[in-house]
């Protein structure tokens, strides 16, 4: 009883410890597209002038800005000079900062008639934010006559302004519109990988490619295989140096390695040729869509696994070359590389499509190489050492497979993030949370050593705290701040 009165008085104070940790939502270090890029417009009989006032650090495409009217015609507007940027993705454009005026000359504009804005900027501290559209309600003004002049007409109640910031019109201005990302003409240019900015931005980068490659090789499909490998590599000869045997299975992975470097450069490549499809509300549905069922493979749902006829060649393919010697273990090694089984399907299919979203050759590559290379560490020492080195298989493996699925699932998270902003990404990383931890506690439920108790203590306090956004949301409970994308309020002016 004792014992089980001190568990609770830890699991309270571990608890309230860690609560403040979701006391305020995330905060983003982007702000909202409406405050980075504050639009407004005015107009003046014929002449509409668009403006942009741009947030310090951050910048507007000028071949991202686009107009096109219904029920109207205007001539179309010459773009003042921008600078010159050397864009990542849209490689060297012309960018606009701070303030952006663009005047518009109607030539026709009948009753009810429209003009569509759109626009798309990105922050300098590496985030693009999806295009933005903007309905701009124009009132009716005759044509413009051939020299550009409008005929004459009785004179109008219309204040006379300079060019660049006039008054509003005398009639009163309805609302702009706003349109959803889905309806732009080009979806949003991707976010830019953490090499070039922050790490922290991206959930992933090569470095956790390598420990994912480690830790599937302890899953059930591949630890039981490494010592059949290792032999194999070895071509059966138990007397071989140290210094051998170590060259013949780096030799193996390096092989195992090459192939899936190719594979990820091969897909970054097709990937950048679709980077701004890829970016588009629906696609980054469809791609969260089947992160979650590779996920749920991982579960032990069903099994995702090359064909059985298509891995007898492979396998057949590679029983053909020789054991012992460099050519024969780095081709078998190749071709090992394109045998998946289904502990490591999924993984590889994620990471793939990961890539993909990139667009980026090098982290491509080298993201496979490095997944590659950790999947061979321990086949490394197994060769070299021999299987005292590896830990005896069990229940433990099956766990590290799930494990996997709960990693998979942040991928997902992750993009929808883009789409549902800022506070529901919190929530949905806190369900994530939850779901691991909760998973995690119940596996360790049968553990009866003290260290492992006191894990298990840990594991339910995690749990605990990562509810609370979901609390929050549930309750009804008012946040410190709310990141929402902002309804768009012109500016009232003085007559």
């Amino acid at each position: 009883m004792a014992q089980r009165i001190i568990t609770l008085i830890l699991l309270l104070c571990s608890t309230s410890a860690f609560a403040g940790l979701f006391d305020t939502p995330g905060r983003s270090n982007f702000v909202p597209a409406d405050q980075a890029f504050a639009f407004d417009f005015q107009q003046s009989q014929h002449e509409v002038n668009l403006t942009w006032q741009i947030k310090e650090g951050y910048y507007l495409y000028r071949k991202q800005i686009k107009l096109s009217a219904a029920d109207a015609a205007f001539l179309e507007p010459a773009l003042p000079s921008g600078e010159w940027h050397d864009d990542e993705f849209y490689g060297k454009s012309e960018i606009y900062r701070q303030r952006l005026t663009v005047p518009v000359t109607l030539t026709r504009a009948a009753k009810g008639a429209t003009l569509t804005v759109t626009w798309q900027g990105c922050a300098d501290a590496g985030f693009c934010y999806p295009p933005e559209t903007k309905v701009v309600p124009l009132s009716a003004a005759l044509a413009l006559s051939s020299d550009g002049q409008a005929p004459a007409r009785p004179a109008l109640p219309v204040v006379g302004a300079p060019k660049l910031n006039p008054p509003l019109p005398v009639e009163p201005r309805p609302a702009l519109a706003e349109r959803p990302p889905a309806a732009t003409a080009e979806p949003s240019a991707p976010e830019r990988p953490a090499a070039a900015t922050d790490g922290s931005q991206l959930p992933f980068s090569a470095l956790w490619a390598l420990l994912i490659g480690i830790g599937i090789a302890f899953t059930p499909c591949v630890l039981p295989m490494y010592p059949l490998i290792s032999g194999i590599v070895l071509g059966g000869e138990r007397r071989l140096s140290t210094a051998r045997a170590l060259l013949l299975a780096f030799i193996y992975v390096q092989g195992m390695a090459l192939t899936y470097t190719a594979l990820g450069m091969v897909v970054a490549a097709a990937g950048l040729q679709f980077q701004a499809a890829l970016q588009h509300p629906y696609v980054l549905i469809g791609l969260s869509a089947v992160f979650i069922l590779l996920a749920l493979s991982m579960f032990g749902l069903f099994t995702l696994q090359l064909p059985s006829s298509l891995q007898t060649r492979l396998t057949l393919m590679s029983n053909t070359q020789r054991g012992g010697s460099a050519g024969g273990v780095f081709a078998m090694g190749a071709i090992a590389g394109l045998i998946c089984s289904p502990c490591t399907t999924a993984p590889l299919s994620a990471i793939l499509l990961y890539i993909a979203q990139s667009g980026n050759l090098w982290l491509g590559g080298g993201t496979l190489y490095l997944y590659a290379l950790g999947m061979g560490l321990p086949l490394i020492l197994v060769t070299v050492f021999g299987n005292r080195l590896l830990p005896k298989s069990g229940p433990w493996m099956a766990h590290v497979k799930t494990a996997f699925g709960f990693v998979i699932l942040a991928l997902p998270v992750f993009l929808l993030e883009r789409i549902a902003g800022e506070l529901w990404g919190l929530r949905l990383w806190s369900l994530l949370a939850v779901a691991f931890f909760s998973w995690a506690f119940i596996t360790s439920l049968g553990a009866t050593r003290p260290w492992q108790r006191i894990l298990q203590i840990v594991l339910l306090a995690a749990a605990l705290v990562s509810v609370r956004p979901l609390q929050d949301w549930a309750f009804d409970a008012p946040t410190a701040q709310q990141q929402a994308h902002l309804a768009f309020t012109p500016r009232q002016h003085r007559r």
